[in-house]
């Protein structure tokens, strides 16, 4: 089909003949009326119905334009040659040889072949789409049921609605014009279709929806050009808001098409945007008007409201309660509305705002009562799974044994070490006393196994040391003087050892002295519940020598041997558990942490958690001061990298992520923020705590800022310091860390007029001057005895003073003298004792004390003496005193101030 070049008349052509379609219709015009006084004119045409068999279908030749010869030939076979032209030339055609004939069987079987293999792909392909169509008209099926019980629910909704405002019209007095409106809205659906030939239709008619109520002026399309003759008029009507584009047919077996939007007389130009309404596009009656925006909403409004009328399905949530949530949070949790989680509150009987904190048994009833399922947690579930996990029995392999080396000072634990180390840490201690805890390798000369060994103080402040030591050991050394016995640090050793329930082997050191009784060491232990073998006894002793260096091999084999019977094993390949023995700030390397691994293998770049710091293992060096990569169970190192110095005795743990061991930390700093506040701001429970209040009320403070090397140092030193304190003075202590002094603590001491000490640690630069100008006190200390001792004097100054008074003499009024320009003076014998001018002195009448005052003078006879003795007579005056009687007795006494101590 060739369409032609003109616009106004188109032909349809075939290769034999032309023809010309002749539109067979009737032209007329009618306007439309629209609000606002807008008026427009539309063509209508009216065609004529077209009847199936009077013609030739004006849509044939589109389809069949060519005549039926032209189809392509190769579908038919090609015709034999004819016998009796080849009979007449006179040529002997050729027979086939056995190999032509052989490939022309085989071509032709391969062709039977091929044929079969194309016959059944066909088929499988036919098996293929039948079972993908029955699919798509399955779905079609459903999405038909789907569509109609939508449409019925909507015709039933919109059924609901009119019946509802026309009994409410009825009601407020409006019946009449609904029923009058109603009556063309009803008939509309019974009119009949327009004939053939009928005129059309004026704008006011009006057509309505099945289901619906609504009219809607109906607008025509105009004859397109080309339209077969005798069809009937072709009025559509305009597409409604909330349905699709109405789809139309071009003839038998056509394809779907949308309906085009109706043509306008107007210059065809470029779509134009949705606007708002304006005088000028009012105006406009050339431009066709498009849905506007308010017409959206009010679309988009109903569509909403059909979605909430819908019932929703109740979503059963798992509710994360812990220890205490607000109400906001638990009804977030449950995706329910507040003011019903409210609203249940008020029923018990209980008046709460959003933002009220609630206990999780509560929240727990209420999460139930509204059918969702509930899951308690608590603050302190984050450090479950982080210690004491079970190893798997056929992972576990030996491991070294750990020994702790305790017992009284002095008696020589250290240089027992130092003569298996082959080492000298007694010349690098201050005043020759151990005043920190080490860990330190040692290889057995007998079985080349190592044994990994504890240094503890003996000094009484450093109990918590010695008890931190016997946590982490396996096998505890008694070191007890030959020549000293039994002394209280022992015996806390002892009591340390039983409580850890861990074996005790007695090294009984310094028999080399002249005056070393062995057996009265045995002897005194036996006092404490330690018997040793010789005696019948459990517990291996044996007698050593530090300074000689005897029976050391002796020592290390019977620690062996303790620790076979152990039979200690553990997984070294489980992340590394262990515990903080000591911790210090390094100025160049940072906190530093000696820690022991217990379990598993502690690497460089894990991530580990001790106590409230966190970090990444920078760096671990051994006892012997070398680097290494890694430390497995029983192994001493120091730790580089914590965000800051753990506190000593800190378990330490391997976590897998940072934001594990953020979570860790940030609790265990809040759980140490609270037990601090709890302690400083008093505690305000019981009557009993109250009235301890308003005791320590008038007490004096000695404010104190204490700066150490390590923490085990602070630890003893703070509680050396709280055991000074009695009910009338006490230390303050402001601030206690490790690490440098610097000029934060200086100002810090100025602000509350307070004493810096310094333990093993000095002042910078800065904080040295910063204290020179303000005039704080900074003093230092190795000794952990000077320290408590000086703070003891300090304190003791703070004390009120005892006075004391001493009885001097009695004196007797007789007569009482009136002098003038001095007053009554009193004329007494001294009766017992001595009589001092400027003593303090009572006057006693009628057994009853009626003054207490000074003597300010004393004569004997016209001089004034300094005292008198007894038996003499002497004059007498009072200070701001002149009531005197003879009779009177005066007591003389003078009061003597005794400066208290600790």
């Amino acid at each position: 089909m060739v369409d032609t070049k003109t616009p106004g008349d188109k032909k349809l052509s075939v290769p034999s003949k032309t023809l010309s379609l002749k539109p067979r219709v009737e032209t007329g015009t009618v306007r439309q009326s629209f609000s606002h006084g807008r008026s427009k004119q539309v063509v209508v045409e009216k065609r004529g119905k077209r009847r199936i068999g009077d013609g030739p279908e004006p849509h044939a030749p589109e389809v069949t334009a060519k005549p039926a010869p032209a189809a392509p030939a190769p579908s038919r076979p090609a015709p034999p040659p004819a016998p009796p032209r080849n009979a007449g030339s006179g040529v002997v055609l050729r027979t086939l040889t056995e190999d032509e004939r052989s490939a022309r069987a085989s071509a032709l079987a391969d062709a039977k072949l091929r044929e079969v293999e194309e016959r059944r792909q066909a088929e499988e392909e036919a098996q293929r789409r039948a079972v993908r169509e029955a699919a798509e008209r399955a779905e079609r099926e459903a999405a038909e049921a789907r569509r109609k019980a939508e449409d019925e629910r909507h015709r039933h909704e919109d059924e609901a609605k009119r019946k509802a405002e026309t009994e409410a019209k009825k009601r407020f007095g409006e019946g009449e014009q609904p029923a009058s409106a109603a009556r063309p809205a009803t008939a509309a659906p019974a009119a009949p279709a327009p004939r053939p030939g009928a005129p059309a239709a004026r704008p006011g008619t009006t057509t309505t929806r099945p289901g619906t109520t609504t009219a809607r002026p109906a607008t025509t399309t105009a004859q397109r050009p080309g339209a077969p003759a005798g069809r009937g008029p072709a009025v559509a009507a305009e597409p409604d808001e909330d349905e699709a584009p109405r789809q139309i047919r071009r003839g038998p077996g056509g394809a779907a098409r949308h309906a085009p939007p109706p043509k306008t007389t107007h210059k065809p130009g470029p779509q134009k945007e949705r606007g708002r309404l304006t005088v000028v596009t009012a105006l406009n009656a050339d431009e066709v008007r498009e849905r506007s925006i308010a017409s959206f909403r009010r679309r988009t409004q109903r569509l909403k409201g059909h979605a909430s009328n819908e019932p929703k399905e109740k979503l059963i949530r798992e509710v994360i309660i812990p220890e205490a949530i607000t109400i906001q949070e638990l009804a977030n949790r449950m995706a329910e509305r507040a003011v019903d989680v409210i609203r249940m509150l008020m029923k018990q009987g209980a008046m709460h705002k959003i933002t009220d904190v609630i206990d999780a048994d509560t929240a727990q009833l209420i999460a139930e009562e509204l059918g969702h399922t509930v899951k308690r947690v608590a603050a302190s579930d984050v450090e479950e799974g982080l210690f004491d996990q079970v190893d798997d029995s056929t992972d576990t392999e030996t491991r070294s044994p750990v020994v702790t080396v305790m017992g009284h000072v002095d008696h020589g634990k250290t240089s027992l070490l130092d003569a298996l180390r082959h080492a000298n840490v007694v010349s690098g201690e201050a005043g020759g006393i151990t005043q920190h805890i080490g860990a330190y390798q040692v290889v057995s000369p007998e079985s080349g196994k190592k044994i990994t060994f504890i240094d503890t103080p003996g000094h009484a402040a450093f109990t918590a040391m010695r008890a931190r030591g016997a946590k982490v050991t396996d096998i505890v050394v008694l070191v007890v003087a030959a020549d000293d016995g039994v002394m209280p640090q022992t015996v806390e050793a002892i009591n340390h050892a039983k409580a850890a329930r861990v074996p005790i082997i007695v090294a009984i050191n310094k028999i080399d002295k002249p005056d070393a009784k062995p057996e009265r060491v045995r002897t005194e232990l036996l006092q404490h519940e330690v018997q040793v073998e010789s005696f019948g006894g459990d517990v291996v002793d044996v007698e050593v020598s530090a300074k000689n260096k005897t029976n050391l091999d002796k020592l290390l084999e019977m620690i062996a041997l303790q620790a076979d019977i152990l039979d200690l094993k553990t997984n070294s390949e489980r992340p590394a558990e262990g515990t903080v023995i000591e911790a210090k700030l390094d100025r160049g390397r940072g906190p530093v942490a000696t820690v022991l691994v217990q379990r598993g293998t502690l690497r460089v770049g894990d991530i580990i958690v001790a106590g409230a710091e966190m970090g990444r293992v920078r760096a671990l060096i051994s006892d012997q001061g070398e680097t290494v990569q890694e430390a497995g169970p029983s192994v001493p190192v120091e730790v580089l990298g914590f965000n800051g110095p753990p506190e000593a005795g800190d378990r330490l743990a391997v976590v897998e992520n940072e934001a594990r061991a953020r979570q860790v930390t940030s609790y265990r700093a809040h759980q140490k923020r609270e037990n601090a506040a709890a302690s400083i701001s008093g505690m305000r429970g019981s009557l009993e705590q109250m009235m301890s209040q308003l005791k320590t009320a008038g007490r004096k403070e000695f404010p104190l800022i204490i700066k150490a090397d390590v923490q085990g140092s602070l630890e003893a030193i703070l509680g050396s310091l709280e055991k000074l304190g009695t009910d009338e003075v006490a230390a303050r202590i402001l601030h206690a860390g490790v690490g440098g002094i610097s000029e934060s603590d200086v100002t810090l001491a100025e602000g509350f007029n307070a004493a810096i000490i310094g333990f093993s640690v000095r002042a910078n630069k800065e904080a040295a001057a910063a204290a020179k100008r303000n005039g704080i006190e900074i003093r230092y200390y190795n000794i952990i005895y000077d320290l408590v001792d000086d703070v003891k004097k300090a304190m003791s100054g703070l004390l009120a003073p005892t006075l004391r008074e001493t009885m001097l003499g009695n004196a007797a009024i007789l007569e009482i003298f009136n002098i003038s320009k001095v007053g009554k003076v009193a004329g007494c014998r001294v009766t017992d004792g001595t009589v001092e001018r400027g003593a303090n002195v009572r006057l006693i009448r009628d057994n009853v004390v009626v003054h207490e005052g000074k003597l300010s003078t004393l004569k004997r006879f016209k001089d004034e003496v300094k005292e008198v003795q007894s038996g003499q007579e002497c004059g007498m005056a009072f200070e701001n005193y002149h009531d005197m009687r003879a009779g009177d007795v005066i007591e003389c006494y003078r009061v003597e101030t005794i400066q208290r101590s600790l």
